[in-house]
């Protein structure tokens, strides 16, 4: 009996089901809820994919309703594609009945690729619609991108599908020397400031050549991509101070990612690598951020590197790794490095003045600044540094210790900090370390003093005031103008800004 029951209950059961209607819909009425009225996808260079926007519908009825379609009002010309909860419809353009039961969303996921021809010529801006049904029930999301247009430099595809490869450290690597008579660019070795650049791979300068970048210049680098300068070749920085947030007349280097998610990601291109025998550098008003190296130096010859109103942040491994260089800094900022923002290895000559060497990465084995005669591998693994002198600078972070020294005893290594202002917290017998009894290396240093930047987590390095590091700089060792250009007062302060009055 009880079989026989069971049995009845299941038939039961399965005719209810059957006349359920819990899945039956009815037509969209234009009722739709979104979650914004008008996506904006971030500007994007000509022909290079965006991110993946996001729009959010809403049925909030009783009802589960069918959406007749779902399309791009230019169709399948269109340069936007979707997704709608996952399906692809007709080429990510155009879809057709689909369900959105009561109460419940659906997500649709925005993206592009368009070149500078399909924009608006006069403000540059690529539009379409995402159309929800038709006539009456017409409902409408804007989408809107600007599209900005570039010169494209990249290694040329040999005849047999590889790349074109230049050879950095011994190793071939996807990469291309700059054409001083190039037939579509014309002089590559100049970057101007009329169009932003993007480099895919390797840029190389080629021996006995100087690359300029002029004031303004904007560069961006894709992925594994960086700029190598060769043997007796030169590279020339020409920015200028700036007026305004914008840094007009900067010269900048970044990846080639312009969403603002992409602003601070460290990592997103390789390096400017200044090679072994390249020669007669000048860097003046650069700022260069979200590489792995920054700016990396290998046995420079009796040429001084001038290194000037500079900044590095967003640097997955050093701001400025220097191998046996000969470096003079004036003005320079570096924050959030990986490893150290500033790291002077193997020997060599520097004399940093007026800067602020700040290190806040998330990690206990960082510093703001490692000085070495020393390098595992190299023959030999020692040189002579004959130098490392930091007047009037502000070396700090979030570690106990921010300023580390490895030194072998058997090669000259010759350093002096003055007038700094330090973070170095631990107590130390090494000493190495003495900064209060050591007059041969530290004079009037200042130790563990918040320098209280205006904002560290937004690259902010101003102070004020109320800044220990306020007029507590050495006359002698004055740069005139700060690394915006401000006049300093005497006694200077620490670092590489003017103090004045933070803005609300």
């Amino acid at each position: 009996m009880r079989h026989y029951f069971a049995l009845f209950i299941l038939g039961l059961l399965l005719a209810f089901s059957s006349c359920r209607t819990d899945f039956d819909t009815v037509a969209s009425t234009g009722d739709l809820k979104f979650s914004k009225d008008t996506v904006y996808l971030d500007t994007v260079f000509k022909n290079i994919g965006s991110s993946t926007y996001q729009l959010k519908v809403y049925n909030k009825t009783k009802n589960d309703i069918s959406i007749p379609i779902i399309q791009l009002k230019k169709g399948l010309s269109s340069k936007y594609r979707m997704t709608v909860d996952g399906m692809t419809g007709n080429n990510g353009k155009i879809f057709n009945n689909v369900t959105l039961l009561a109460k419940d969303s659906l997500y649709i996921f925005v993206e592009t690729t368009a070149d500078i021809t399909d924009a608006n010529p006069t403000d540059f801006l690529y539009t379409d619609e995402i159309q929800f049904d038709s006539g009456a029930n017409l409902q409408q999301v804007a989408l809107v991108t600007l599209i900005q247009d570039a010169v494209f430099l990249y290694p040329k595809q040999n005849p047999d599908g590889t790349k074109e490869k230049i050879q950095i450290d011994g190793k071939d690597v996807d990469g291309f020397y700059l054409d001083e008579n190039d037939a579509v660019n014309g002089n590559e070795l100049i970057f101007t400031n009329d169009k932003p650049y993007v480099i895919y791979g390797y840029a190389g300068v080629p021996q006995n050549k100087t690359v300029n970048f002029e004031a303004g210049a904007r560069v961006h680098f894709h992925a594994n991509s960086g700029l190598f300068v060769d043997n007796n070749a030169t590279l020339q920085i020409n920015g200028t101070k700036s007026t305004t947030e914008k840094l007009e007349n900067e010269v900048v280097f970044e990846g080639d990612r312009l969403e603002s998610l992409y602003s601070d990601i460290p990592g997103q291109w390789n390096s400017i690598i200044l090679a072994d025998g390249s020669t007669n550098h000048s860097i003046n008003h650069l700022t260069l951020k979200n590489a792995v190296i920054g700016l990396s130096f290998k046995n420079q010859d009796a040429t001084t590197v001038s290194i000037k109103n500079t900044q590095i942040y967003n640097c997955v491994e050093y701001g400025i790794l220097a191998q046996n260089a000969q470096i003079t800094g004036e003005n320079i900022v570096i924050n959030y490095a990986g490893l150290a923002s500033l790291s002077c290895v193997y020997g060599g000559n520097y004399n940093f003045t007026h800067c602020t060497f700040n290190n806040n990465w998330q990690s206990s084995s960082h510093f703001a600044v490692n000085i070495s005669n020393t390098l595992a591998g190299e023959t030999p693994e020692t040189n002579p540094l004959t130098q490392a002198t930091f007047n009037n600078c502000i070396i700090f972070g979030s570690n106990t210790n921010e300023f580390n020294l490895n030194k072998i005893t058997s090669v000259p290594f010759v350093y002096q900090l003055n007038n700094c202002l330090l973070k170095f917290s631990s107590t130390s017998t090494n000493p190495d370390y003495q900064f209060k009894t050591d007059t041969e290396h530290y004079n009037q240093i200042i130790l563990n003093e918040n320098p209280k930047f205006y904002n560290v987590s937004q690259n902010k390095f101003n102070i004020d005031n109320t800044s220990p590091a306020f007029a507590k700089g050495n006359q002698i060792y004055i740069i005139p103008l700060d690394i915006i250009g401000a006049t300093r007062t005497s006694p200077p302060d620490l670092g590489a800004y003017q103090s004045a009055v933070f803005s609300k």
